[in-house]
């Protein structure tokens, strides 16, 4: 038996936690599960170089996505569980979420759901569809700014990190809009399709 893998795409700050969470919540046996989960830890990052690069494509462990994308398409009669992002601690967190065997539905979602290039191809071919949850420009950027002042950064930092890290990731992100199967508005859940 296979499931349907529902992806939610959209740039930094657009809602797609809120709204995900909410759609799913809606479906009766869907699973919620965020590519957040897949961010490299910070060592890694300080590793390679990249950690004033968190939260860019490269930043993500798009290949162990894929694979667990792919594992959840079948329908295995036990529980698959899958990692998690702490937001206090800004880290991921091994094994924190579980998608069980009945759930015929999972709903994901991140950024780069639709980048044309590897091994982000590898997640869009592991979906059945793709949405792209649009939201205002200046409406994002308060989320933004909010969520890393909220987590630590004084209001330069957080308006500096934005700008520098944030704003990029949104335009590579708006750049693959038009390879969405679907687009809704960030206030309107009652506007997606009903999973058939």
């Amino acid at each position: 038996m296979s499931r349907r893998l529902i992806g939610v795409a959209g740039a930094p700050g657009a809602g797609k936690t809120t709204w995900a969470r909410s759609y799913a919540a809606g479906v009766p046996t869907a699973a919620y599960l965020p590519m957040d989960g897949f961010h490299l830890s910070d060592a890694v990052l300080a590793d390679l170089g990249l950690t004033e690069r968190k939260g860019a494509p490269e930043t993500f462990d798009a290949w162990g996505y894929a694979a667990l994308l792919r594992r959840l398409r079948e329908q295995e009669p036990h529980p698959v569980y899958a990692p998690g992002f702490e937001r206090d601690l800004e880290q991921p967190l091994a094994a924190a979420l579980v998608v069980a065997p009945e759930a015929a539905v999972v709903v994901t979602e991140g950024n780069y759901l639709l980048l044309d290039e590897e091994p982000w191809r590898a997640v869009r071919a592991a979906l059945d569809e793709v949405w792209f949850l649009d939201c205002e420009d200046d409406v994002r950027r308060e989320r933004l700014v909010a969520r890393h002042r909220e987590f630590g950064k004084s209001p330069s930092e957080a308006a500096a990190w934005v700008d520098r890290v944030d704003e990029p990731n949104a335009r590579l992100v708006l750049a693959s809009r038009h390879r969405a199967d679907r687009v809704v508005h960030a206030e309107d859940a009652s506007g997606a399709p009903p999973v058939s």
